[in-house]
């Protein structure tokens, strides 16, 4: 019998609309795993337990919405934060006594720590292939690898330094976000022609200031030269010279006067301070580290000034050349499992669940701090570091500057970029620059 053609169309219909039906019907049998193609779990899903998270922040509510998450897969398990106080003093303590914690905050400062042998001593070998779990989705220059060739943490926080970008003003005047050196100091000339008093302004305490400008461009300067690194980090005197391109990029910059000191000055923090200042909405650029950027978002609510006036605002590396700017990325902090814990299993299971792009993005975007995946477009804020060529990524825990040397570099560019020093003469101090 020949059939209408509208009734073979209607059949058809029919089929595909089952079709779909039976494929959602499937998908939901499956369970979580299914819509999150990044953890397929290893563990009966009725599996009892408990795992404890320790570390030094006062309230984790990222941590704890993963929490939340991985109960989805393990509803009979119980996953709990504690903050300790005087944590560098009581964490090998802590995992020495019978209730020890089963994870643990780590940060780069334990490798040269004098009680760090034991942290990492007690710490599981997260690239051990049994494990399975996926370090592909962090930066491979943040994995820290020791002599055996074992990840003993990784990186859950990282933090650059940069400039916070007011993209309103930017588009107001028709100025482009600067690129490259001479197109940041373009920016400044035209936002000053514009009226404004301040094009671009820094915290000018404790060493900083031009920090952001400075600082990643000393570091590409050095990186690979054990020469350079061995002078710097015995303090000898004429090291100083491995800092002489940074000191005149900082005086070249400040002979501009397109940063007002008395403005800078009158900062009392690099936090909340510098934060309300650039929501006040009149400051093109902000100089600041990520650790600022990560209480933006819950300030914009207690800024009278951006709440009347809302702008859209990004982070950007400071260009500091010709070919553009460096990310010069550091962890913040870092998880380790402790190897001797009474949970390991779930312990590890958790690291499995929590170390993939969707879940690490995830807890960087809760706290608005850099996320150590290559993947970074979750936050727009940080955007624009993305971008960057990897060439000029730069990892301070694979660069090998001390902390005294590194205090060193940031006092010869204060002193420099107030006026209390000449570039000779920041030169000829290194090393007992005060």
């Amino acid at each position: 019998m020949r059939r209408h053609p509208r009734f073979a169309a209607l059949c058809a219909l029919v089929l595909a609309l089952m079709l779909v039906l039976t494929a959602c019907g499937a998908q939901e049998a499956a369970g979580p795993q299914a819509s999150d193609v990044g953890f397929t779990p290893r563990l009966d899903s009725q599996t009892e337990g408990a795992v404890t998270v320790v570390g030094h922040y006062n309230n984790f509510e990222a941590l704890e919405a993963e929490f939340v998450r991985f109960a989805e897969y393990y509803p009979n398990v119980t996953l709990t934060y504690t903050y300790l106080d005087g944590y560098s003093k009581i964490l090998s303590t802590a995992l020495g006594n019978s209730e020890a914690p089963d994870i643990f905050f780590t940060y780069p400062w334990m490798g040269d720590w004098a009680d760090g042998a034991d942290i990492f001593a007690a710490s599981e070998n997260l690239a051990d292939p049994a494990l399975d779990i996926d370090l592909s989705c962090v930066r491979e220059n943040l994995l820290k690898r020791d002599d055996q060739g074992r990840i003993l943490s990784v990186p859950v926080y990282t933090t650059t330094y940069g400039m916070l970008v007011n993209e309103d003003l930017f588009a107001k005047e028709n100025i482009a976000v600067p690129q490259t050196y001479s197109e940041l100091l373009s920016a400044c000339e035209a936002f000053r022609a514009a009226g404004y008093a301040n094009p671009i302004m820094g915290y000018n305490k404790s060493g900083e200031l031009l920090y952001p400008l400075y600082y990643p461009y000393f570091c590409a300067q050095i990186q690979g030269d054990e020469a350079a690194l061995s002078a710097l980090n015995a303090l000898q005197p004429e090291a100083g010279e491995y800092l002489r391109d940074m000191l005149e990029l900082t005086a070249d910059f400040m002979r501009h006067g397109y940063l007002d000191l008395e403005s800078c000055s009158a900062l009392k923090d690099n936090y909340d301070a510098v934060i309300l200042r650039f929501f006040e909405g009149d400051v093109p650029m902000m100089l600041a580290t990520g650790n600022t950027v990560s209480g933006t978002e819950k300030r914009e609510a207690k800024s009278e000034a951006f709440t009347q006036n809302p702008f859209r605002y990004s982070f950007h590396p400071v260009p500091s050349t010709e070919q553009g700017a460096y990310f010069v990325n550091t962890v913040s902090i870092g998880f380790a499992v402790n190897k001797n814990s009474a949970n390991l299993a779930l312990a590890n299971e958790f690291m499995r669940f929590l170390v993939c792009t969707d879940e690490l993005n995830l807890m960087a975007k809760a706290k608005r701090m850099v996320t150590p995946c290559a993947d970074m477009s979750l936050d727009s804020v940080y955007a624009p570091f993305e971008k960057l060529d990897e060439s000029r990524m730069i990892n301070l825990s694979e660069l090998g500057l001390i902390d005294e040397a590194s205090s060193q570099v940031c006092r010869a560019g204060w002193q420099v970029s107030n006026g209390l020093m000449t570039v000779d003469e920041a030169v000829a101090a290194f090393g007992s620059i005060a």
